[in-house]
């Protein structure tokens, strides 16, 4: 249900549009899967990764990172500052998401993902607890969060010949 969710037809996914969709009468069964399940977030981005590996596998396929924006109006979602994002065009108050699609001659798909957390939310132990963010992680630049899913795709035997991105993953710190 939760893919059937991600791939659905709907323009936007929200819980109310998902269960019209599945025929539910309201939407507390999407919620549900999303508010008041035990998550194992690294995991599905593992089953998802060798899913994409198995049906677009091709030695000369390219690993594409890119981020992404999502436009936000309060402060509690973790991760969410005002900070620059290309959705905008301008800083704005949003939270950053650095993806890594691979793409291949079979096809293109996702197959990792990380949150950006600002340094004013990676400074803040009382913010990152109330937002249930691991006691271990610390601030990222994005180049290291990319960095840090082109080593996972090399650990997991991914086969791919390039690595593209936006050039802001070509400059700065590391």
């Amino acid at each position: 249900m939760f893919l059937e969710g991600l791939l659905g037809d709907e323009q936007r996914k929200t819980g109310w549009m998902r269960a019209e969709a599945a025929g539910d009468p309201g939407p507390w069964r999407q919620q549900a899967i999303l508010g008041r399940r035990d998550w194992d977030a690294d995991g599905l981005r593992d089953i998802v990764r060798d899913y994409v590996i198995e049906h677009l596998a091709d030695d000369d396929a390219v690993l594409v990172i890119d981020e992404t924006g999502f436009l936000k109006q309060g402060k509690a979602s973790c991760g969410v500052a005002r900070q620059y994002t290309g959705s905008a065009g301008k800083i704005t108050n949003c939270q950053i998401g650095v993806f890594a699609a691979y793409v291949s001659r079979h096809g293109h798909a996702f197959i990792d993902r990380a949150l950006y957390l600002p340094k004013e939310w990676t400074d803040d132990p009382d913010r990152l607890e109330t937002a249930y963010v691991p006691a271990d992680v610390g601030f990222a630049t994005k180049p290291k969060l990319a960095t840090r899913m082109i080593a996972r795709a090399i650990a997991t035997s991914v086969p791919f010949k390039w690595v593209a991105g936006d050039i802001v993953y070509g400059v700065g710190d590391i």
